[in-house]
């Protein structure tokens, strides 16, 4: 058994990262220190000063172990690597990092894309973002797309007589496949296009205005048009653009807004002197932090896989570690400057009053958001429970839904909300094995079933239990949940979801076939309805994903040579079916276990 007495006498006095581990061995936070010896101490020191934060860590501390470094930037980076590895409880995390949007330019392609991306590589491409609205990238995108006639295919290699596809037909590619595009000039359509998403719009509109002119004097007023309108768009997309300053620089303003779990940071990108607009990034907070843990945790953070920082970042309150941080975010670059200011006069104090200013509406907005948000969740709680004959102040609710085509492909979904918050960590998905054809009864079983012996083997993906299921239908759906929650011996309420006419749901019923109508009651029939969607959504997803991979793998099964194995290396390398049947025998045998036979089949197989 650890003794953390004895093991806090071991404790070197040089800088370091020091990890805390529960009793199960979880690591639940990550810290750095410029002498371990002192600073792991503190934890464990009785003090009334300690907030309630690190009082609740230190109660579940049951182990410790530390990694002794060179110097205080060491210790910073690998603090920064281990957050990222466990996602510590206790830590301030940018929250849900891996769902927000990037702009990608596939530079390492000799006729580069622009595509939106998830996942940052370094494989040769240049990444801006991320970005917290995912439609403004959509938008984006297809603007780039549409002013510079861009290639959009991920094809790299064309064969001789390639036809082109739709879009060269429509006059939104340059033909690359067929030969017609001229590499010089499309690299400098590239070039412009990074200089747009990096914040600076006037070479675009040069572009433009150029080629309208230049339509116009030869006639072609058609295509003149088609360019004043991607002009009017621009504009459009650069109108949240503020503040315009004289000298010409590129920062980053940073501000925390919320607290608590509605922590956020606001990020104020200025490019080229202008206030280029706002995005907001989520945090994920355990209790209240202060405002080094939170600035300075998004900014090791964030940067860490930010692809364009800027030489500046404002800031309004000065960091205790800010010349570490800086020391680091230098490492990142390869040693270019990087500079954390405070800033007492001038522009860059106005800019960041300005951003200060509505950083400020934005706390009121989500105070409001917040209160509204507790009302409803009170009213839905008191609903709930005259329901069921039971008080609490929050439920925890799963809903069941299953889908398939004809039988064929059945899956089921469950999904989780606390309240009025969807956890989406806890949805789960299930293959249904036991039951043939369309047995929606049968299939909602043998789901439930599998669900709660889980929990009883101790599983801690499916430990925690409802306190309510509602199920995506009535009575037959409820009578069947219960058969299977009465022969487990597992006491948890189920209600059904019944439907109208119109698939909205009309009624809560219960086993007994007393139904609790909702049309006279908005916030249950709001609530019930959303949850019915979520659910239905899920399945329906987790279906279509499953019967398109299936479709897929009986085209690949038809050619000669290729097994399961080799079937699901080609699927996991090329996006598409398509992406297959254009790629080219050496393409084909980059994927692992494909060879130049296997793709001559291949390419003899699509013709």
């Amino acid at each position: 058994m650890f003794d953390i007495k004895e093991n806090l006498k071991k404790l070197p006095d040089s800088p370091g990262v020091y990890i805390h581990k529960d009793s199960s061995g979880r690591v639940i936070y990550v810290g750095k220190a410029i002498s371990l010896k002192n600073r792991v101490r503190q934890y464990f020191q009785k003090s009334a000063g300690q907030n309630p934060k690190v009082k609740a860590m230190v109660a579940n501390i049951a182990e410790f172990e530390y990694i002794t470094c060179n110097s205080e930037v060491e210790a910073l980076i690998l603090e920064c690597n281990l957050i990222k590895k466990y996602s510590p409880k206790y830590n301030v995390l940018l929250r849900d990092d891996k769902t927000y949007p990037y702009i990608k330019v596939t530079l390492q392609e000799e006729f580069p894309r622009v595509v939106k991306t998830r996942i940052v590589k370094k494989d040769g491409g240049r990444y801006f973002g991320p970005y917290s609205d995912a439609g403004a990238v959509n938008q984006t995108i297809e603007l780039l797309n549409k002013i510079f006639r861009l290639k959009r295919c991920s094809a790299v290699k064309f064969p001789e007589g390639q036809r082109p596809c739709l879009n060269y037909h429509i006059r939104d590619c340059r033909g690359i496949c067929a030969g017609e595009a001229d590499h010089d000039e499309y690299m400098e359509c590239i070039d412009n296009v990074m200089e747009f998403l990096g914040g600076r719009q006037k070479k675009v509109l040069d572009y433009l205005e150029n080629a309208m002119n230049k339509a116009a004097k030869n006639l072609q007023f058609e295509e003149a048009a088609g360019f004043r309108d991607s002009i009017a768009a621009v504009k459009t997309l650069g109108e949240t653009q503020r503040v315009s300053q004289a000298f010409g620089k590129d920062m980053d303003i940073i501000i925390p807004v919320g607290r608590g779990e509605n922590t956020s940071v606001a990020l104020f990108p200025v490019r080229g002197g202008k206030l280029t607009g706002r995005e907001t990034f989520a945090m994920q907070t355990e209790g209240e932090d202060d405002y080094d843990s939170i600035v300075g945790e998004f900014i090791k953070q964030y940067y860490s896989r930010w692809a364009d920082m800027p030489p500046e970042l404002i800031i309004h309150k000065a960091l205790k570690d800010g010349k570490i941080i800086e020391e680091y975010l230098q490492s990142l670059k390869e040693g270019r400057k990087i500079h954390i200011t405070v800033p007492q006069r001038g522009t860059k104090k106005a800019l960041l009053d300005m951003a200060l200013k509505d950083a400020e509406e934005m706390n009121k907005t989500i105070e409001d958001r917040v209160r509204s948000a507790r009302e409803k969740e009170e009213i839905l709680t008191q609903k709930l429970s005259q329901i069921l004959g039971e008080k609490k102040e929050k439920f925890r609710i799963e809903s069941y839904d299953i889908s398939n085509t004809n039988g064929v492909d059945t899956v089921g979904a469950m999904v989780v909300f606390e309240n009025t918050k969807p956890v989406r960590k806890d949805y789960r998905r299930f293959k249904i094995k036991t039951v043939e054809g369309p047995d929606d009864y049968g299939s909602l079983q043998e789901m439930l079933f599998r669900r709660f012996k889980r929990a009883e083997a101790g599983d801690p993906g499916f430990s925690r239990l409802p306190d309510l299921i509602l199920m995506d239908g009535g009575m037959g759906q409820v009578t069947s949940a219960e058969k299977v929650l009465n022969a487990m011996k597992i006491s948890v309420p189920v209600l059904g979801m019944a439907k109208d006419d119109k698939h909205r749901t009309r009624a809560l019923v219960n086993g007994e076939g007393r139904e609790f109508v909702l049309s006279e009651d908005p916030v249950l029939f709001r609530y019930c309805g959303r949850i019915q969607e979520e659910v239905h959504r899920f399945a329906i997803d987790y279906h279509r994903k499953l019967h398109n991979r299936s479709t897929i793998g009986s085209v690949l099964d038809n050619i000669k040579g290729i097994g399961p194995a080799k079937r699901n290396a080609l699927l996991a390398h090329f996006d598409s079916i398509e992406d297959i049947k254009k790629a080219d025998c050496d393409k084909l045998t980059e994927v692992p276990g494909i060879s130049m036979r296997n793709a001559e089949e291949i390419k003899k197989y699509f013709g």
